[in-house]
């Protein structure tokens, strides 16, 4: 009786520990593939932001293209096309400069 207690004993141990073992890899395999990239995009994102020029070519979210006349704190104005109508938004709100997509088109 105490040889069949021992074992199943023995048994639930090690399952606990292998367990545990498979929840740390399903976690490192999570961070390296999903987490980091996510985060050095955004890295990578808010750089740009924040070294925007005047008469850099933006593309904002909303698929806006124009060019820079005034940077502040928190807001861009950008001309649109040959109309110059201007057009004020928030620096969250650009998506990517002609610069990054030109660099990514040479990547690729």
């Amino acid at each position: 009786m105490t040889l069949f207690l021992d074992a199943a004993a023995t048994t639930a141990g090690s399952g606990g520990f292998s367990m545990l073992l498979m929840i740390v890899i399903m976690f490192a395999v999570f961070y390296f593939f999903v987490i980091r990239p996510e985060n050095k995009k955004k890295k990578k994102t808010e750089e740009m932001r924040n070294s925007l020029s005047l008469g850099d070519e933006i593309i904002t979210i909303g698929g806006m293209i124009g060019k820079i006349v005034q940077i502040t704190d928190d807001t861009i104005t950008f001309e649109t096309g040959e109309d110059r109508v201007r057009i004020q938004t928030k620096k969250w709100a650009i998506s990517t400069t002609a610069k990054m997509e030109a660099e990514e088109a040479k990547k690729k």
